[in-house]
């Protein structure tokens, strides 16, 4: 299904899915303790309702021991009225007791299960392609992955302790009243039961409608606070925090409509129920009061029957939020299972072996990509790269420079032709193994939100302190880092923008070093940098790439002068390629763009 297919419905067939995909959390054949766990819960639960429903006799004896009266509870009266209403308090307390024992034994369970599907979501998302991200919004996103984890626990929660103890209670109170009182009372309860889950039910459906409207409005409102929050210092430049704050705020208004409507439907719930509710105990209330009056039911039985009525309401009043709660539940986990039921566009073959680089020859043979079929980028483009040599590729933007990266990194797979290391078609390999093999230097290189230390380590986690601090040194950062009152526990801010982009670069380099790669790929690495800043990390980049085999991706022309041999990329095809002065000396396409940016040089530093 393609993400834009993806909704936030969910069918009754669909709810069943759901379930279904949820089940294994709560029986896994590989996990007994889980299973006992849910067992020994399961019988807590039933020890719950028992006591639950066999407290108002003791209550019922209590009362007919205070009026003198004789009952067939009469073996209880040897307690004595204090004794019973003793027994009657360490009742209700064991029910509660065993509830909270069985949610305690139950709460590993729910866990478990929140956690393994958590980190199931979130290893599924970095195993999407490229193009996947790419067309769907980070707030949006994070959102569903969210509200789906937290209806796993909720879900397994409330199935079993809510709406399966709720009818399990109704039976053995619907089987007492009609075994120590009669049939009738059991018709009235078991019709007002009836008409209280129908209205609760119907109602809830409709209050999902307007739930979903206000989940659509509150994931909209996020992807715009977030996207803006990102884009912090464009919205700076345009000085559009009122159209941002506009823009959130539109996205607000509609959340605060469908709000108020939930607020408004749940009040004609609540009242609805309580009518229902209300009508229901006074009819049997009135029953049972004739029965006192003309002598077949004692003052203890009337007693009794506002008892179990009142022990019904109770439950019965948390119905219409538990339903809604479970039809939510199954909604938001729906749309995190259809995220983890997106394929990954680029897949290991099985037994897929690893990836060897005795050398690092890179081959492109006559490799044809799209992204969109109707729009082909690369046009039969064929390239070798000898191992330890320097290819660059320059072009106008568009020409499919990039593309060729990343095709190079397989976030996608091309549509024709090969692309081989070292002989190995990178589709006949692991990726994992392939990744480990390139080392990436971006144009613009993002920071996690971490310290400085943290961001070069990421390259190999593994490494010494002194291997870091090596790297750092390589990068020309390490001075520059000590100088710094934190060094390299310095925090380095979201995307790392607390640091300068040459700063950034070399924290950049210094982690691609560390990770020590044979295969490097520079990708514009420096064109979003000053000249004097350009000058001293292309030095670096210059000492990285000695024993390596380098593909530059340039924009500016004097960065990739010396490289082994450079390729003219336009519209896809290979137009032009050489060494820098023979390709001047042709007098070509190369050396109209040498030419162009050299008196562009000119004028800037005129």
């Amino acid at each position: 299904m393609p993400p834009s297919q993806i909704t936030s419905t969910e069918s009754p067939k669909g709810g069943w899915r759901t379930i279904r995909r949820v089940l294994p959390y709560l029986w896994p054949a590989d996990h007994p303790w889980v299973k006992n766990r849910v067992v020994l819960a399961m019988i807590l639960l039933l020890a719950s309702k028992l006591v639950s429903v066999g407290t108002p006799f003791i209550y019922k004896a209590a009362v007919d021991s205070l009026s003198g009266e004789v009952t067939d509870a009469a073996w209880m009266l040897g307690l004595g009225a204090v004794g019973l209403t003793v027994a009657y308090g360490i009742a209700r307390l064991m029910t509660n007791g065993f509830q909270q024992l069985r949610d305690a034994v139950f709460a590993r369970v729910g866990q478990r299960a929140l956690r393994q599907l958590a980190l199931e979501t979130f290893t599924h998302m970095h195993n999407l392609s490229m193009r996947y991200h790419i067309t769907r919004k980070t707030g949006g996103l994070s959102r569903i992955i969210e509200r789906g984890v937290k209806g796993v626990e909720f879900l397994l929660r409330f199935m079993l302790f809510s709406i399966g103890p709720l009818v399990l209670e109704l039976l053995m109170i619907a089987a007492v009243l009609y075994v120590v009182f009669d049939a009738w009372y059991l018709a009235v309860v078991a019709g007002t039961i009836a008409l209280y889950v129908w209205f609760t039910f119907r109602v809830t459906e409709w209050r999902v409608r307007i739930r979903k409207q206000m989940n659509d409005q509150d994931t909209d409102a996020n992807q715009k606070a977030i996207d803006s929050l990102l884009n912090f210092e464009t919205v700076k430049y345009f000085g559009a925090e009122r159209r941002e704050a506009d823009r959130y705020d539109g996205a607000m208004a509609g959340y605060e409509e469908a709000a108020l409507k939930t607020s408004y439907s749940l009040a004609f719930l609540n009242f609805g129920q309580a009518l229902l509710i209300t009508c229901g105990l006074v009819g049997v209330m009135v029953m049972a009061a004739m029965g006192v009056s003309d002598g077949t039911l004692t003052v203890g039985d009337f007693v009794m029957v506002n008892a179990y009525m009142i022990q019904i309401t109770m439950p019965l009043n948390f119905l219409g939020t538990v339903y809604r709660e479970i039809r939510q539940s199954l909604v938001d986990m729906g749309e995190m299972f259809d995220l983890l039921g997106q394929p990954a566009e680029v897949q290991d073959k099985p037994d897929a072996p690893d990836l060897k680089v005795p050398g690092g020859e890179l081959v492109f043979d006559d490799i044809l990509f799209g992204y969109d079929a109707a729009r082909p980028i690369l046009k039969g483009v064929s390239l070798k790269v000898p191992a330890g040599r320097t290819v660059a590729i320059v072009g106008p933007s568009g020409s499919g420079k990039s593309t060729i990266g990343r095709l190079m990194f397989r976030f996608y797979d091309v549509n024709g032709g090969a692309l081989r290391i070292d002989g190995q078609d990178v589709r006949d390999i692991t990726q994992e193994s392939l990744h480990q093999a390139i080392g990436v230097v971006p144009q613009d290189t993002v920071l996690f939100n971490d310290s400085i230390y943290y961001n070069i380590a990421y390259g190999r986690p593994e490494a010494s302190r002194s291997e870091v601090e090596a790297a750092a040194k390589a990068a020309r950062i390490h001075d520059f880092v000590l100088s710094l009152p934190e060094g390299y526990d310095t925090q380095v801010g979201e995307r790392g923008l607390k640091l300068s982009g040459g700063e950034k670069q070399r924290v950049g380099i210094a982690r691609t070093l560390l990770k020590n790669p044979p295969i490097l790929l520079l990708d514009e690495a420096t064109s979003a940098l000053d000249t004097e800043t350009e000058r001293d990390i292309q030095e670096s980049l210059k000492a990285m790439g000695q024993g390596r085999t380098v593909i530059t991706i340039a924009h500016r022309l004097s960065t990739i002068a010396d490289a082994d041999e450079i390729v003219v990329l336009e519209q896809g095809v290979i137009t032009e390629r050489g060494r820098h002065d023979d390709l001047l000396a042709r007098g070509g396409r190369y050396a109209s763009m040498w030419a162009r940016q050299a008196a562009e040089e000119e004028e800037d530093a005129a």
